[in-house]
């Protein structure tokens, strides 16, 4: 079996501009029949690229899987142009710049990448040894732990006349280059964070920003949202939905109706931004014998699934107080890699004490 690149500490990221990009999936790192490793972990996002880290401070041998080409998940994927405003340490940070930092700590534990590979099945043997199945490989591993955020990205689609055929030709679900909207009439559809933060992010580049939200409150955070109304952006709220988007080869214009009056507006636009959320979409994971609860992963306390040596963490799990941040998500993550070091040797502490203290 051809096994992962190893990232070297010598080696790592910190001379990257792209994170990931040069993490080959076909260089063997050793000819061993079963290369087995103390913790796999199944997602390269930020909550994944944190748990390799702390793996390595825990002296574990740690893999991490991925399917994307590259590190950063959803975060890379859909936006890396995208200020997130809610990480420690941070007053705001770009998230591709987010995703390369997080990556350069991840390569510190000397973590192997397995990078444009899904994880098609996990079957656990009676010797307690993990095995991943991707279409080109097998992965072996002591303990697993899933943490590849909320699975496929698939956006929500709205129902109405003209979205399908105009995506791609000023129908946007997500932004990578927000110089493509230098100037343009840009209208968003949401009340999320990614909504808000795209606004805020638009409104200094664009002609004229309107957003449009159907409820009478906001799922963004407050600061968001009072950045927002002190900007030029425009609000249309509460009860404005989209009725219909127009144009033939490219958007023109968007007619929004008020639900409760029955009022409508007509907003002749160069772009529309839905934010209307993800489905979740677990795929082959729903297959592995985890117990699944409304499309996430159940966990106890310590992330344990129920499955013996297999832990969940981030946006893929649900537990008492549940949060769907990248802070809990980190959180969750290091819950689960302390318990797993217990798992592999039940005499090491639970507690790994303040990394500064630890031995790297």
């Amino acid at each position: 079996m051809k096994s992962a690149t190893t990232v070297s500490s010598s080696k790592g990221a910190s001379s990257k501009e792209t994170p990931g990009s040069d993490v080959t999936n076909d260089t063997p790192r050793d000819s061993a029949p079963e290369d087995v490793y103390d913790i796999t972990i199944i997602g390269a996002g930020p909550v994944g690229l944190y748990g390799a880290f702390f793996a390595g401070l825990r002296g574990a041998r740690v893999k991490v899987i991925e399917a994307l080409p590259e590190v950063g998940g959803a975060l890379k994927a859909l936006y890396p142009e995208k200020y997130i405003y809610d990480i420690a340490g941070f007053p705001k940070v770009m998230a591709k710049e987010y995703v390369q930092m997080a990556y350069r700590q991840a390569a510190t534990s000397d973590a192997s990448f397995a990078l444009g590979r899904r994880v098609r099945d996990l079957r656990r043997r009676d010797d307690g040894i993990i095995e991943l199945h991707t279409k080109r490989d097998i992965h072996y591993s002591r303990t697993v732990i899933i943490s590849c955020g909320m699975g496929a990205f698939m956006p929500r689609r709205l129902d109405v006349p003209n979205v399908r055929e105009l995506e791609g030709k000023g129908v946007h679900y997500s932004v990578r280059n927000f110089e493509q909207f230098r100037d343009k009439r840009v209208v968003i559809v949401g009340g999320g964070d990614s909504a808000f933060d795209y606004a805020l992010a638009l409104d200094p580049l664009a002609a004229s920003v309107d957003l449009i939200h159907r409820s009478a409150s906001f799922a963004a955070h407050e600061d968001s949202v009072e950045k927002v109304k002190r900007s030029n952006v425009t609000l249309h709220y509460p009860y404005w939905e989209t009725k219909a988007v127009h144009g033939d080869s490219k958007v023109e214009a968007i007619t929004a109706v008020q639900t409760q009056t029955g009022a409508e507006k007509y907003f002749p636009t160069d772009a529309i931004l839905f934010n209307i959320g993800f489905l979740a979409n677990l795929g082959p994971i729903k297959n592995w014998g985890v117990r699944i609860s409304r499309n996430t992963i159940l966990v106890d306390d310590f992330m344990r699934t129920n499955i013996e040596g297999v832990y969940a963490a981030g946006d893929i799990v649900t537990h008492r107080g549940k949060i769907n941040l990248i802070t809990t998500g980190c959180g969750e993550i290091a819950i689960a890699v302390n318990h797993a070091k217990t798992y592999l040797d039940p005499k090491a502490k639970l507690s790994p004490g303040h990394s500064s203290h630890m031995k790297r």
